[in-house]
């Protein structure tokens, strides 16, 4: 994907600001924020007038609210296909450098340093003025190192937002894609009308066959391991020659 790409490039300046004995001071604009200001804030700064946005989903914990923050702001500004895939981009981009991993987990760099990295790179990978003032704001609150976590409930609420189940699907290779696709209209048939199913797929060769999917809070087993299990525990049972 070429914004992963800009990404990584981004991730050279890391070095140079890390390496810098000055630090610039860096002026943080508050358009997101996991308080009561968050809206008020926004509809100052755009000018608009303040539109209130229902989240689709109560989250809770430090993760939970800064995602809710980032999904009212990209709400309002209409740009919430964007945003997200802008954050989860960031993310995968991560996952692949040990480098800017290190930086968001180390706590003891200087704000002003961790704000001038996350300039630097929203500029490199241009970025919305809504992703990139949330990471900044992530940045003075010492929370770069959840930046994974948060993703992962923010695309919770874009997934509720679009009517989206998503379902997991765990087997030992990749399912062919005309097995897929009768999967998922299965899943769709159960889920009914009103909502679209998202198929993920997982490997694991642990299962040694078969499928688990996992989906709207309900788990089939269909594994050879579990199925191997339930078949032992049956053998390892007594037999009750009485009710023969």
């Amino acid at each position: 994907m070429a914004m992963a790409g800009r990404i990584r490039s981004s991730f050279s300046l890391l070095n140079k600001v890390l390496r810098s004995d000055s630090h610039r001071s860096a002026t943080l604009q508050r358009t997101l924020i996991s308080s009561p200001q968050l809206t008020k804030n926004f509809a100052t700064a755009t000018g608009q007038k303040e539109v209130k946005v229902k989240v689709p989903l109560a989250l809770f914990g430090g993760s939970g609210n800064y995602a809710s923050a980032l999904y009212i702001a990209a709400v309002k500004a209409n740009a919430l296909d964007k945003v997200e895939s802008e954050i989860l981009d960031l993310v995968e981009a991560m996952k692949r450098s040990l480098t800017f991993t290190q930086f968001t987990k180390d706590l003891s760099v200087p704000v002003d340093t961790r704000i001038q990295a996350i300039n630097e790179i929203c500029a490199q990978a241009k970025f919305s003025e809504i992703t990139k003032n949330f990471l900044v704001v992530l940045a003075e609150n010492g929370r770069l190192r959840n930046i994974d976590s948060i993703a992962k409930r923010f695309q919770e609420l874009t997934m509720a937002h679009k009517g989206e189940v998503k379902a997991i699907v765990t087997s030992v290779i990749p399912l062919p894609p005309q097995e897929e696709k009768e999967l998922k209209e299965t899943l769709q048939d159960i889920i009914g009308q009103g909502k679209k199913v998202k198929l993920e797929q997982k490997i694991d060769p642990s299962i040694l066959g078969g499928l688990v999917v996992e989906f709207d809070k309900k788990v089939f087993d269909m594994s050879i391991k579990t199925r191997a299990r339930q078949m032992e525990r049956f053998l390892r049972e007594p037999i009750n020659f009485d009710s023969l």
